[in-house]
């Protein structure tokens, strides 16, 4: 086990790499802990929950509302939850985003941290201090960035992943690669998901290595006034296709990515775009689709990244290098007009 502290601006963060559910008990005392998991989550691993006081959400995007808010809130205030209660979210990127929404706002906020169980959480999901909720179709319209006390990582629970899964969290990996690591991208070309999936070192160096990516950015730009604007390749497009269409997150970064590569080539002059397709598909990820294009764009124009009539849209310049543009809104719906 590896443990680090990562300063944020108004608090830190210890992520304890590669370590196991045993472990949280050295990190937050049971009796003053809730656990807050997902139905799958929860009946994969039972066992593991013994001890602790869980609360325990039926799975899935469509839950990641207001409605599981209260519900999560009214059970806390059963429990006799008080400010010297820790959440810890147990689960994917739903779980982890409602845990640290409740936590921050119940009792105007309270201790928190997370064990993520798939791919997108580890890399993804539970690092950089985003917590909220979907409002209908606008994907993660309200929230708060504030950051978890702790991260553990227990590759245990990637055993019970099912395959879609694995597919649906590597979007946010190659993601990572194409805005920032060309290394890591030439690596993903040279290996495979089988291969990933049955060499435990290889998955426990992956998942450090795009966390770190993660982390350095959030560092830098906590509030997304810039950089941290890079981590959204793929996402304008991609939630206005996830909301719509009822894809996996992935499924719809995947195939936003596809397209901002289009549009990387209409005005950053980007030449590779046949490689990041290319990769996606090895992966088993989705990339060319149909869609409504006036229904996607009507939502996409609601994105929070839109400034008035603009929108910072995520780039690519080469493979290694994001870029932010801004687009008016004008020219985005002709470009997205001629897909």
């Amino acid at each position: 086990m590896i443990k680090q502290f990562f300063k944020f601006s108004t608090a830190s963060t210890e992520i304890h790499f590669a370590a196991g559910i045993n472990h949280l008990k050295k990190i937050t005392d049971p009796i003053a802990t809730v656990l807050i998991t997902d139905e799958n989550v929860f009946k994969a691993h039972a066992k593991r929950f013994k001890g602790w006081n869980t609360i325990v959400l039926k799975p899935g995007e469509d839950y990641k509302v207001q409605a599981t808010v209260d519900a999560i809130i009214e059970k806390l205030i059963e429990m006799e939850a008080d400010r010297k209660t820790t959440l810890v979210g147990v689960g994917g990127g739903v779980v982890t985003d409602l845990t640290g929404y409740v936590a921050s706002v119940y009792m105007r906020g309270i201790r928190f941290g997370f064990l993520p169980t798939s791919i997108l959480g580890l890399v993804d999901a539970s690092i950089g201090g985003k917590n909220g909720i979907d409002v209908g179709v606008y994907k993660n319209m309200v929230g708060i960035i504030r950051q978890p006390a702790f991260i553990l990582h227990d590759m245990v629970f990637l055993n019970s992943l099912p395959q879609q899964e694995w597919e649906n969290g590597f979007a946010e990996v190659i993601k990572h690669a194409c805005i920032k690591d060309a290394a890591m991208f030439a690596a993903l070309e040279s290996n495979s998901l089988k291969n990933y999936q049955s060499r435990q070192k290889s998955i426990c160096d992956l998942i450090q290595r795009n966390a770190l990516i993660k982390i350095k950015v959030v560092q830098k730009d906590e509030f997304e006034k810039g950089e941290r604007r890079l981590l959204n390749f793929g996402h304008t497009l991609g939630h206005a296709l996830e909301t719509q269409y009822e894809l996996l997150h992935g499924q719809a970064i995947s195939i936003g990515m596809t397209y901002a590569g289009h549009i990387s080539e209409k005005l950053t002059g980007f030449k590779q775009t046949e490689k990041v397709v290319a990769l996606l598909e090895k992966y088993n990820l989705p990339t060319y689709a149909s869609f409504d294009k006036q229904k996607v764009f009507d939502v996409l124009k609601m994105d929070k990244k839109r400034e008035r009539k603009e929108m910072n849209y995520v780039l690519l310049e080469k493979i290694g290098k994001g870029v932010v543009k801004s687009i008016s809104l004008k020219q985005l719906e002709k470009i997205i007009q001629e897909f």
